[in-house]
Formats: structure tokens, C-alpha cells, sequence
């Protein structure tokens, strides 16, 4: 485990490009969470990053590791459209099409694991990010500060549609919005996070950051846009309290940096908890006084 922190700390480029990726992702995930989640597609995170295991077995098998996203990213696209698809023309209920590609992919990737060299460390690397956000590349954080753009700019651009789309999508169409464009634009943009993010925590907890943040800050925020503010807040400072908690253990960044946004999670749902209580004893305590007797 020492040799995680030992990589971080003697060499301050991979630590400066892994705060750069970490902070987008971060970033990006939390906005994207808050629309998965309010429209009930909280699971297509998870689903896609099963997917993205298999495309990274498939890009192990064929020995390209290098350029894996270049295979990633194609594959865990394809997967968001048809698990798009699939649950916009109610063809298969959506928590199936996400188990029918979840099992397959997880079943296919570990077949193809076993045609590498070193299968166990391939496997857990890609399962569990094992100082997997020391292998960062030049590539891969101008690939994410790209896609970071892109994500903030659409959501600055198309704050009204995208709210209309998330709370009512017949009203949407009824005001002209298209809104298999931006179904589509939104699993576009949540299948290249989910790829950029397997390389950060890995593919069985890259879900968690785009989940996570969403569902906190809906137990301490009520409106959309204070929601994604919050959101995106709680989602950077857990990213840096558990990265540098990781350093600190010497353990993976990856589920150091789930493990904070659990405590979060239960922090603001204390939070809210206590929040309505006081709520409900204000409400009950209001007396309504007699008028005044007229002596």
C-alpha cells in the first residue's frame, strides 16, 4: 500500500494531474448525478461502469492498454444509448436492461482477463482503481478538462431545458424542447465520465460519484439549482478530504474518496432529519391567542 503514497509524493506531476482529473470528474459526475437521479436513471451509472470494465478486458485482451479509452469510450457510449433507448420506448424495463448489460459485461470481462498476463492485477486495477490514478496521462486529463467544459457550458447554456426535461418531459415537448436530443446528450456525456472516472476510483465505485453527491445534497437543498450548487460543492470536497486521506493511510484513492462521501451522505441526511424536526415542533407550537375580552 506505501508504494500509492510513495508515487504521489515523490513525483509531483502524476499528483498534480491526478488533482486536476479527480477535480473534473468530481465535478462533472456531481452535476450529471443530480439529472440521473431526479429523473430516476441513478442505476445507468452503475450499469455503464460494468460496461466499462468489459471494454477495458477487451482493450487489456488485445493488448492496447495504452490506449484503452480510445476502446473504452465507444463501447460504454453504444451501451448508454441503448440503455437510453431502451427505457425512453419502454422496449425492456430499465433495472433489467441494466442487469441483462451489468452481468454480461462484468461475465465477458473476466473471460478475457484470463488472456493477460497478469490477470489478478488487471482485474482488481480495473475493479477497484488500484493506484490506477498514478497511470494518468497527459492525454487523459486534457481529454477530462475537455469533456469538464463541455459539461459545464451545456449546463450554463441549457439550464431551463435541461431543468424542463428533468421534471416533466411532457411539458418539454409541449414547449418545443427536444428531448430525445438531450436524453441522448446527457448519456453521452455520463458514459464518457463514468470511463474517465473508472480510472480514479474504478469501475465498482465510479457510480458512487455521480449518486452520491446528488442524494446529499437533496437532504439539505430543496431547489434545483441550490441541489446541483450543493451537489457539486459536497462532490470537490470529498474528492480532496478523501484523496488526501488516502495519501495520509496509505491506502487506494478510490474507496477512501467513497468512503468520505458515505459519511457525507449520512451527515446531511442527520441534517435534514433534524431540520424537519424542528420544522414540525415549530409548526405544532403555534398557539392561536383568544381575542381580548372587552372589560
Amino acid at each position: 500500500m506505501n508504494t500509492i503514497a510513495t508515487i504521489f509524493q515523490t513525483m509531483p506531476e502524476i499528483m498534480t494531474r491526478a488533482l486536476v482529473v479527480g477535480t473534473l470528474v468530481s465535478l462533472c459526475a456531481s452535476l450529471l448525478g443530480v439529472t440521473l437521479v431526479l429523473k430516476r436513471y441513478s442505476m445507468i451509472g452503475d450499469g455503464l461502469s460494468h460496461v466499462g470494465f468489459g471494454a477495458l478486458a477487451i482493450a487489456t485482451a488485445l493488448h492496447v492498454g495504452n490506449a484503452s479509452m480510445a476502446v473504452s469510450l465507444p463501447i460504454v457510449m453504444a451501451a448508454a444509448f441503448i440503455l437510453m433507448w431502451l427505457t425512453e420506448k419502454r422496449r425492456m424495463q430499465g433495472d433489467a436492461a441494466i442487469a441483462v448489460l451489468s452481468t454480461g459485461a462484468i461475465a465477458i470481462g473476466t473471460l478475457l482477463f484470463r488472456l493477460s498476463d497478469n490477470q489478478y492485477q488487471d482485474i482488481c486495477n480495473s475493479l477497484f482503481g488500484t493506484a490506477s490514478m498514478a497511470l494518468l496521462s497527459d492525454a487523459d486529463m486534457w481529454i477530462t478538462v475537455a469533456v469538464s467544459v463541455v459539461v459545464v457550458v451545456l449546463f450554463i447554456l441549457f439550464y431551463t431545458r435541461i431543468f424542463s426535461v428533468t421534471f416533466d418531459q411532457s411539458f418539454a415537448k409541449a414547449t418545443g424542447v427536444h428531448v430525445n436530443v438531450y436524453t441522448m446528450m446527457l448519456a453521452a456525456l455520463t458514459a464518457v465520465t463514468v470511463v474517465i472516472g473508472m480510472k480514479m476510483v474504478g469501475a465498482i465505485m465510479v457510480s458512487g460519484l455521480i449518486i452520491f453527491p446528488a442524494l446529499s445534497a437533496m437532504r439539505v437543498a430543496k431547489r434545483f439549482r441550490s441541489v446541483m450548487i450543493t451537489s457539486a460543492a459536497l462532490s470537490l470536497g470529498c474528492f480532496f478530504l478523501g484523496f488526501f486521506l488516502s495519501l495520509l493511510i496509505e491506502a487506494q484513492p478510490g474507496p477512501a474518496i467513497i468512503a468520505v462521501h458515505v459519511l457525507a451522505f449520512l451527515i446531511c441526511c442527520l441534517i435534514g432529519f433534524l431540520r424537519t424536526r424542528i420544522r414540525t415542533r415549530k409548526a405544532r407550537g403555534i398557539v392561536v391567542e383568544p381575542p381580548c375580552k372587552v372589560q
